[in-house]
């Protein structure tokens, strides 16, 4: 949809916003646009200005809608999104890998002078980050044919970039050194990347695959990013040890609570420890203000020239003034908990840092009204009326495209791929209304009714600019469906396993001793240094102290719920018999598998047809973006449904997941080569709601749709 922006460049208001800017103007403020309008502007201003942009949204949510609106308009390479949760306890506790890596590699792009628009939450900007000259130390390039210098040096840098030691790399975010091979998974890679050495010469660089360890693709460089967003040096954790010590000794003199005096010199004690041995420990960002001088955020890492335009003014200055109360109360609750420090601050305030920017600034409203802390020079209202909903009734459409095209404005329908911009040419030829598609938004001509293949969230009419834009949702009442896919690289990324899963009572399996009960986490005082232990209870009272790194050799116990299972005593046999014994029934298992699998290798199934335009159009028509496993499984299902052997797969999810849609692609696969399909479930209320599903979803296809279930009744029910 690149093109579009050539009618607002003609745009008085626009002209005056962009000199205003190149004249370095400090603050505007822009009302009237809404909707997709308002993303068409932000475009057109990147376009015309040739500086960079940040765009900051009152949240995460609506930071994705412009987004996706920006790349259709722009492209992938042009716009970034920084996510970040809107709610501070979760960022700390529960931090999305998948938002982690994506930041990560917004970072990364900005300190290689990245020159597009940065799209963020409000909770982003407001996020404390570690200076900008260290982000940019904390790039590693590494060439072909280059001399890495000292291994341990190296080594040593990347574990201060968040990388974690490990004998062989499975999950993001871990090194291996192996004689002369080191192994890196950077959190912006979908696989790990190899470097053989020769000596301290860089002799092979590739990537590879973690399960097999097969190489995939030859590389001649690659740069190697943090793998964490705290970023330490010694002096670093030096500088926290010594404010939190202040910290400490000051709350203490403030707090009455004996409990929570107790507590507080406990906690922070240990805490303090942790950083003196510059050892990590969970909830080390909430002290982001004590390990570096200054503050810092994603303004300190935006280029000079850039221009900041905040989306909705007075809804930000709202959510800001909210979120500002919520830290404070959650600062609040941890104090009492005896969790943290007095003057401790995880964010920035906005506004504040906005008046010490040099930074132009767009301030945009739907409404011209003035907004606390702000003091613009220039206010521009554009006339821009949102796109009226149609749902399907084409006289009133009719009826608007004659007084579009009576005073010459240039109309142009957006349709989601080229079979559905053929059928919307036929269904509005249908109507009267003359039509023609067209490739790219620079061949629109005024007065004339085009269609073309894109997506925005919503329609509008630019009087001003003699542009009216309509989406399928307008016309049609169908929800715009296909999100620009984003670059993730973290594919597959690994569930987070932690003993938070487990509750206190809670029956566990250790490998090595077998079915225990877990009765919490312990800090015990080993040679001086302190470290937390699941406490595991065997029978006769014995206790069994597990590192918490080794988690992995413990899982919840899954069984019978009928009885309890036997507690197995520690150095006892009869866990070694248990195991002895299923292995055995395991091995029986195997050679029936084998021998089955073997009968069904040998015999012929149906070979459904590969993939159709149809196929293509269908799964288009998804309103929702596929996860990376929902993509995967759907492909590997059509796989199966391609080969000649009979399938043999189960699909596995939680309840939301999107299994259900993948049923449904694969049924419609079916259908497509003439085949019924009969889906079976549990329940008659679950009969029901997937017919409901799978009717909307079949909606724009000539199908047969029925349910069977009491529901019916007993005549329908027996209707061949």
């Amino acid at each position: 949809m690149s093109g579009l922006q050539q009618y607002l460049r003609i745009n008085d208001e626009i002209k005056a916003v962009s000199n205003s800017i190149e004249a370095n103007m400090k603050e505007q403020l822009i009302s009237g646009l809404t909707g997709s309008a308002r993303t068409l502007f932000m475009s057109t201003i990147y376009l015309e200005s040739k500086r960079p942009m940040l765009v900051v949204t009152h949240n995460l949510y609506q930071a994705q809608k412009l987004y996706d609106d920006l790349v259709g308009l722009l492209s992938e390479d042009d716009v970034l999104l920084y996510p970040v949760n809107e709610l501070i306890s979760a960022e700390i506790a529960i931090a999305s890998p998948e938002m982690k890596a994506q930041r990560i590699d917004v970072l990364n792009k900005l300190v290689h002078s990245f020159q597009g628009i940065v799209i963020a939450p409000l909770a982003g900007v407001r996020r404390q980050l570690p200076p900008v000259s260290l982000w940019k130390e904390s790039q590693i390039k590494i060439e072909l044919g280059s001399d890495i210098g000292n291994l341990n040096a190296l080594l040593e840098k990347l574990v201060m970039m968040g990388f974690q030691r490990v004998d062989m790399v499975s999950a993001p975010g871990e090194v291996s050194v192996r004689g002369g091979i080191i192994d890196l998974y950077p959190l912006t890679e979908s696989d790990p990347i190899r470097v053989e050495l020769f000596d301290t010469e860089v002799d092979s660089i590739r990537t590879f695959e973690v399960d097999t360890q097969r190489s995939k693709e030859e590389k001649k460089e690659v740069t190697i990013g943090p793998a964490q967003e705290v970023l330490l040096k010694k002096e670093h954790y030096q500088h926290a040890v010594d404010r939190l010590t202040e910290g400490l000794t000051t709350t203490l003199k403030k707090v009455k609570a004996k409990e929570t005096k107790e507590k507080l010199s406990q906690n922070i004690s240990y805490e303090i420890g942790q950083l003196k041995q510059q050892s990590t420990f969970q909830g080390m960002y909430k002290y982001m203000s004590l390990y570096y001088e200054g503050e810092h955020s994603l303004f300190s890492y935006a280029p000079t020239n850039t221009v900041v335009m905040l989306d909705e003014v007075s809804r930000i200055k709202e959510i800001s003034d909210n979120l500002e109360k919520e830290e404070a109360e959650w600062n609040t609750a941890l104090l009492e908990q005896g969790e943290i420090v007095h003057d401790v601050s995880m964010s920035v305030p906005v506004f504040e840092v906005l008046k010490k920017v040099s930074f132009p600034i767009v301030y945009l409203s739907l409404f011209l009204k003035h907004v606390a802390a702000t003091n613009p020079e220039n206010v521009l209202t554009i006339a821009c009326k949102s796109m009226q909903q149609f749902h399907g009734q084409m006289e009133l459409l009719v009826s608007e495209v004659n007084r579009w095209m009576k005073s010459n404005q240039a109309i142009v329908f957006l349709a989601e791929s080229k079979d559905r911009a053929k059928r919307l040419s036929l269904n509005l030829e249908e109507e009267g209304i003359d039509t023609r598609i067209i490739e790219q938004a620079t061949e629109l001509v005024s007065g004339r009714v085009q269609i073309m293949v894109g997506s925005l969230q919503s329609g509008f009419e630019l009087p001003s600019s003699k542009l009216v834009v309509l989406t399928e949702e307008e016309v049609f009442a169908k929800k715009q469906t296909k999100r620009p896919q984003r670059k993730q690289a973290m594919s597959n990324a690994e569930r987070i396993k932690s003993y938070s899963e487990l509750k206190v009572g809670d029956l566990v399996v250790h490998t090595n001793h077998g079915i225990g009960k877990y009765l919490g986490v312990e800090t015990l005082e080993i040679n001086g240094l302190h470290k937390d232990y699941l406490h595991l209870r065997y029978a006769g009272n014995d206790k069994l102290y597990v590192p918490v790194e080794q988690i992995d050799q413990v899982q919840k116990y899954v069984g019978s719920e009928e009885k309890d299972p036997k507690i197995y005593a520690l150095g006892g046999n009869d866990w070694k018999k248990v195991k002895k014994k299923v292995q055995s029934s395991v091995e029986d298992i195997a050679d029936d598998l084998i021998k089955l699998y073997a009968e069904r290798e040998a015999s012929v199934g149906f070979a459904f047809s590969e993939d159709n335009n149809e196929q293509a159009e269908f799964e288009q028509s998804f309103q929702y973006q596929e996860t990376e496993d929902q993509i995967r499984a759907i492909a590997e299902i059509k796989e199966d449904m391609e080969k000649t052997r009979p399938m043999d797969r189960l699909l596995c999810g939680d309840v939301g997941y999107g299994k259900t849609e993948v049923a449904i692609r694969a049924a419609f696969k079916a259908i497509m080569d003439g085949k019924q399909v009969a889906i079976l479930v549990p329940t008659t209320i679950l009969a029901q709601q997937h017919y409901e599903t799978i009717k909307e979803r079949f909606s724009d296809f000539p199908l047969n749709i029925g349910v069977l279930s009491r529901f019916r009744s007993k005549r329908s029910r027996q209707k061949p």
